[in-house]
């Protein structure tokens, strides 16, 4: 393809390629044996987050090398570059886990760092655990280059005694163990099965929830999110997001075109349908925040709060991600919503084409197993629901999917803990009552530090057969894996003087998700009263370091919990330089 339809005059690349006073720069390139012709084409970073951490990052290497087939033959000059990835499956249950969302700031800054660097003029990114897909759209939106979004895909489901199995059953299985109700035979039959393959972990958790908004959000191809990692046909659609970007540098889309509040909407209602993850409520705003739009935690939740459930996955569901795909993805979905009337059809996408337009491509209809007709839905309204009240004014939210009407409010005392630690020991040795909310605060972004997700301690209660017997609330996450009444999110967090912060053993909270409430009954003046008494914020061990630092900076969780001031206060656009 000729490279005449670009105009290097207008990106960033002409800063290191182009004129006289480059000659030094081009006689690097030259010591990597790129060409004359590649050095004036347009230069794609292909970011990638590939370690060797963990299963949903393993593959992401060999993908990345397809795109970069995809960006030359559509004439581009692809480079290739890591960032870091915390796992959070391996990072679960200890101190590792206080990385985990830190990462995803640190995946944004050093994405947009190589890339303003090096003056790469658009960005393809490939990304396979929790964290760093929210990471890596961050930084698409905060460069708003041309971008296109690439999942690494799914791990395939294990296979134990007739069904499949996810790591969520292993989780379980600890707790059933300590219960007494699984030997040391069992659990070590079930972890050595549970994962079979490459890819991420298989229900509607994390991953795979920001992976079905990166096509609702209209930054990946659609259905690109869809096929396991293992599938070879994933490099149809590596290939195929190579040449789209080059398609979008030439027409000048860039991220900001398509990441709108309307494609943010789009998403939200995704992540609602198929009983997505809470840390959306988490990751969404975080990204709006990039693009300078308004998009909280409670826009959030208004949209989840009217939105149809009706995608049957794990952990409130049957089904995993592997099931989705062959059910015919997140466009079979989104066509629902569309008949619905609950999708903005204007909105941009990767492809250069409206979503409207990408949904009139679509021929396959709901199946009625997996994905089912939205006019017959499993609940009438989102798996995800937020929640306010005395002990939430900034917010909380819960995941209700899998959850009946009576299961959704829950009254009880307070069982107070100052981090999971402690809940987890209590568990544990089943030192908690049926009917007590247990309540683990000090957990937050900055409290914590890192807002750590507590599916050790849920998964635990899980497996003793319990879950229904208490709720749980904290200032910190959950899992998308987490099943159970539990809220997550409670804002302000206790670090930063929040209702939580002030909640004693035996105090009266009540989780109402049909009404959207999460209260103490305690009267205006008594929280006045405790708050004035209250010593201040938990001191930590961190001191220093990354965690020491992004506490200082971290923001509330109702705006994502982000660390610097966003798109509303840039003074230029990277594109533009």
């Amino acid at each position: 393809m000729s490279q005449s339809r670009f105009d290097k005059s207008r990106l960033p690349s002409r800063h290191v390629t182009e004129g006289p006073a480059r000659a030094p720069h081009r006689s690097y390139f030259y010591a990597m044996g790129i060409s004359e012709e590649e050095i004036h084409q347009p230069w794609v970073g292909v970011a990638t987050c590939w370690n060797e951490a963990a299963p949903c990052n393993i593959a992401l290497d060999r993908q990345a090398k397809v795109v970069k087939s995809g960006v030359k033959m559509a004439g581009g000059t692809p480079r290739e570059f890591t960032t870091i990835t915390v796992t959070d499956g391996i990072a679960m249950g200890h101190e590792g886990m206080r990385s985990s969302l830190a990462s995803r700031e640190a995946i944004a800054d050093t994405v947009e760092l190589t890339m303003r660097g090096h003056c790469y003029d658009a960005l393809v990114g490939l990304a396979g655990c929790d964290k760093s897909l929210p990471g890596m759209m961050m930084a698409m939106v905060r460069l708003n280059t041309p971008s296109v979004f690439i999942y690494g895909g799914s791990i395939l489901p294990g296979r134990l005694d007739g069904r499949d199995v996810t790591v969520q059953d292993v989780f379980e299985a600890v707790g059933q163990h300590q219960a007494g109700n699984y030997s040391d035979a069992e659990l070590a039959i079930l972890e050595r099965v549970a994962c079979p393959s490459a890819g991420a972990c298989g229900g509607q958790f994390t991953a795979n929830t920001m992976a079905c908004v990166s096509e609702a959000i209209g930054l990946a191809l659609p259905n690109s999110s869809g096929a396991p990692a293992p599938y070879e046909s994933r490099d149809q659609y590596c290939e195929a997001s190579g040449v789209a970007v080059m398609h979008l540098i030439e027409r000048n889309i860039r991220a900001r075109d398509i990441v709108t509040r309307k494609s943010l909407e789009n998403a939200a209602r995704v992540v609602a349908c198929t009983g997505g993850s809470t840390n959306a409520g988490l990751h969404l705003p975080a990204i709006a925040h990039e693009g300078g739009i308004d998009f909280d935690l409670f826009d959030v939740c208004d949209i989840f709060r009217d939105t149809p459930y009706f995608v049957d996955l794990k952990p409130g569901g049957k089904y995993v991600a592997k099931d989705l795909y062959e059910a015919g993805g997140v466009p079979v979905v989104m066509q629902e919503l569309r008949r619905a009337g609950l999708i903005h059809e204007d909105c941009m996408t990767a492809t250069g084409r409206t979503m409207g337009e990408e949904l009139d491509r679509v021929e396959r209809k709901a199946d009625g197993r997996v994905i089912y007709p939205v006019d017959t839905p499993i609940t009438r309204t989102g798996g995800v629901v937020g929640l306010k009240g005395n002990l939430a004014p900034d917010g909380a939210i819960v995941k209700v999917a899998g959850m009946s009407e009576a299961e959704q409010v829950f009254s009880g005392p307070a069982r107070v803990f100052e981090c999971e630690e402690d809940a987890f020991a209590a568990v544990k040795a089943r030192e908690y009552r049926d009917g007590e909310v247990i309540v683990i605060r000090n957990e937050g972004p900055a409290g914590g530090p890192g807002m750590r997700e507590m599916l050790a301690t849920t998964a635990a209660i899980s497996g003793q057969g319990r879950g229904k017997n208490v709720a749980l609330i904290t200032d910190g996450r959950f899992s998308g894996a987490t099943r159970g009444f539990c809220v997550g999110h409670v804002g302000p967090e206790a670090a930063h003087g929040g209702p939580i912060a002030l909640l004693r053993d035996g105090d009266v909270i009540t989780i109402d998700a049909l009404k959207g409430e999460l209260s103490v009954d305690l009267s205006e003046d008594e929280l006045a009263a405790r708050k004035d008494a209250w010593e201040g914020p938990r001191k930590t061990i961190y001191a220093s370091g990354a965690l020491w630092k992004y506490a200082q900076q971290v923001g509330s969780t109702r705006l994502g919990a982000v660390t610097h001031p966003g798109a509303k206060a840039e003074a230029h656009v990277y594109m533009d330089i």
